[in-house]
């Protein structure tokens, strides 16, 4: 048996770390001296504080490393669990990396004496008559953190009824927001997908007139589209007469990078009253 003092030296982790590792149930020493209350670790257990700090150096919580220890997870379930984490941590590099790059062309444009908000102006508007489409689609509240799954959920429900119904793709899959602000039960926001046929579960969708922008690259970019918009659409004496809506060009299933993704962005319009007055 290695003291704590020992043990410590041993794994390279003080003794305040290894008393709060015993207080969380992470790694119990193997003995307590019920006298002195000195605590004793087996040799056996410098492997399991290896483990440990392995599992550390790769972002796991202790909960997290807590789990793991308790199920005594077999080579196949570990490579499982590591491998997620692998793909984390891409993420996150990548977020990185695009932080970086955005932080870079922000100096560039601050050094050509440009606002660092001035490609708000920079980004194309369009005005386009979108004809009726019929729309498969999925209705709900959904919370911002939900999102993803959503997306997912739904989308995917939706492309299998068309697989089973053999229906025919009129145009790229679109998510609509009917509501103008986020309550505690999530945004008013519709998954749709336009098809040709009309059958039971379609609807007819009418946009009409719209300004519209394009996105390339991550959807953390959409906020800017709107923005501009907003902006474009007051200038121009627009007001907004239904649902904004997103048609994804690119599906993010089958893109390699946030770089690939292509989204349009559309935001239906009509004259405000008073401009239609002053004509």
């Amino acid at each position: 048996m290695l003291s704590i003092g020992e043990f410590s030296n041993i794994c390279r982790v003080s003794t305040k770390t290894l008393r709060y590792y015993a207080e969380i149930g992470l790694l119990l020493p193997g003995e307590v001296n019920p006298e002195n209350g000195y605590r004793y670790y087996a040799i056996e257990q410098l492997e399991t504080m290896l483990f440990i700090n392995r599992l550390k150096s790769y972002h796991f919580s202790l909960d997290e490393i807590g789990d793991i220890l308790k199920s005594d997870s077999s080579e196949e379930q570990l490579y499982a669990v590591l491998s997620k984490k692998k793909q984390e941590l891409e993420r996150q590099v990548q977020n990185t990396q695009d932080t970086l790059l955005q932080i870079n062309t922000d100096m560039k444009t601050l050094m050509q004496g440009k606002s660092i908000m001035s490609f708000i102006e920079d980004m194309d508007v369009t005005l386009v008559d979108i004809p009726v489409m019929y729309l498969l689609s999925v209705r709900k509240n959904v919370l911002k953190n939900d999102y993803e799954r959503e997306y997912i959920k739904c989308f995917g429900g939706l492309f299998r009824r068309i697989a089973n119904e053999k229906l025919t793709l009129a145009a790229p899959p679109m998510v609509l927001f009917h509501g103008s602000e986020h309550t505690p039960q999530g945004l008013d926001t519709e998954f749709a997908v336009p098809v040709r046929e009309y059958v039971t579960g379609t609807r007819d969708f009418l946009p009409g007139l719209c300004l519209k922008t394009v996105v390339k690259g991550s959807y953390s970019n959409l906020p800017s589209a709107y923005v501009r918009l907003c902006e474009y659409a007051e200038q121009e004496s627009y007001v907004c007469s239904n649902a904004l809506f997103e048609v994804y060009v690119a599906d993010p299933s089958q893109t390699e990078s946030e770089h690939e993704l292509i989204t349009e962005v559309y935001y239906p319009v009509t004259k405000s009253h008073t401009e239609r007055n002053t004509l």
